[in-house]
């Protein structure tokens, strides 16, 4: 199975999320200012369980009909995710 198409299932876990717009890979709640994300804007988020972060970012982002571009990394010292918001 290649990563992109297992970036594509549903969430395994809901825990910690108090919206369906709440991340929570990791147990630690994350707000992300959803509506000042722009098309071209980017945002890293630091956790451990980057895979769990891409299919929860891609539910919320599916159902608002946007395209995203996922890259899992370490940045500043530290490993996660950075998210684009592509046309």
């Amino acid at each position: 199975m290649k990563l992109k198409s297992s970036w594509l299932q549903t969430p395994r876990s809901s825990l910690n999320r108090l919206r369906l717009d709440d991340l929570a890979p990791d147990g630690v709640r994350i707000v992300i200012p959803w509506d000042r994300f722009g098309v071209g804007a980017s945002v890293f988020i630091p956790c451990v369980n980057t895979l769990e972060l891409v299919r929860q970012v891609h539910e919320v982002t599916s159902a608002k009909g946007w395209t995203m571009h996922y890259r899992p990394g370490i940045e500043v010292g530290k490993w996660g995710v950075r998210i684009w918001r592509q046309l």
